[in-house]
């Protein structure tokens, strides 16, 4: 099975919005939505699950019915961790919980696969989706990067520079990143209580224990929102 996780459980503080940003409508849908729309019509993508409050879910399935999309496919929810990773993580348990109903990673098939993406990046398309699953063969894991388009340079106190790094050798890593799920659920378990708050990219976990997480293109257009600028970004893009 293809399992996806969509990650919809910020508060959006730094945008300073009345709302989580991903929640906010632009062309008649909620962010969320559109970043669901690739997930549910991946035809690669078995099922989704959604991390996000309890208070959200109703409205998540209902903005997702009225665009058209098949609500059926969306697996179950999880709650929302204390950061990304435990985020991450819940659904995992929770994709698990459903298939075994209790958490015993045992019982899941070497070929089950969990791909991770954001809420907040909406612009995700289902050939990107595409590419990861076909990049997987071979592999533990892909994650989509980014070259670096500028001179980029380490500073060890953030006042002056320290070192020149090689550009060509530096990446940005995006989302969706996808995984086999049995390694991947055992990385991140292996770093649990604590050392699991310190990550803050979902590959982190794999490649601390040593996975092969293979590279490709990511999408300019495939950006997070992040900023009140990157906000009405959206809103520009998809309200025309």
């Amino acid at each position: 099975m293809n399992y996806a996780i969509l990650l919809s459980g910020g508060t959006g503080t730094r945008i300073g919005s009345d709302k989580p940003k991903q929640y906010v409508r632009a062309g008649a849908h909620m962010m969320v939505t559109w970043a669901l729309k690739a997930l549910l019509e991946c035809d690669a993508v078995d099922s989704v699950y959604i991390v996000a409050e309890h208070e959200w879910r109703e409205l998540i399935e209902t903005d997702a019915d009225k665009a058209g999309l098949d609500v059926g496919r969306i697996g179950g929810y999880a709650i929302p961790g204390t950061n990304r990773q435990t985020s991450i993580l819940n659904g995992m348990q929770e994709i698990i919980r459903f298939a075994d109903e209790k958490v015993d990673i045992a019982a899941m098939d070497d070929g089950d696969t969990v791909l991770i993406h954001d809420a907040a990046r909406p612009f995700v398309t289902v050939s990107l989706l595409n590419e990861c699953y076909g990049a997987l063969p071979g592999h533990d894991g892909v994650m989509p990067v980014l070259p670096m388009k500028d001179t980029v340079y380490l500073s060890e106190d953030g006042l002056s520079v320290s070192e020149l790094l090689n550009r060509k050798k530096v990446f940005a890593g995006q989302a969706p990143e996808l995984f086999y799920l049995k390694p991947y659920y055992e990385a991140n378990m292996a770093l649990m209580p604590d050392n699991i708050h310190m990550i803050c990219g979902a590959s982190e976990p794999a490649i601390i224990r040593g996975m092969d997480i293979v590279m490709i293109p990511g999408d300019e257009d495939n950006f997070k929102v992040t900023t009140m600028g990157d906000l009405n970004r959206f809103k520009s893009i998809k309200e025309g």
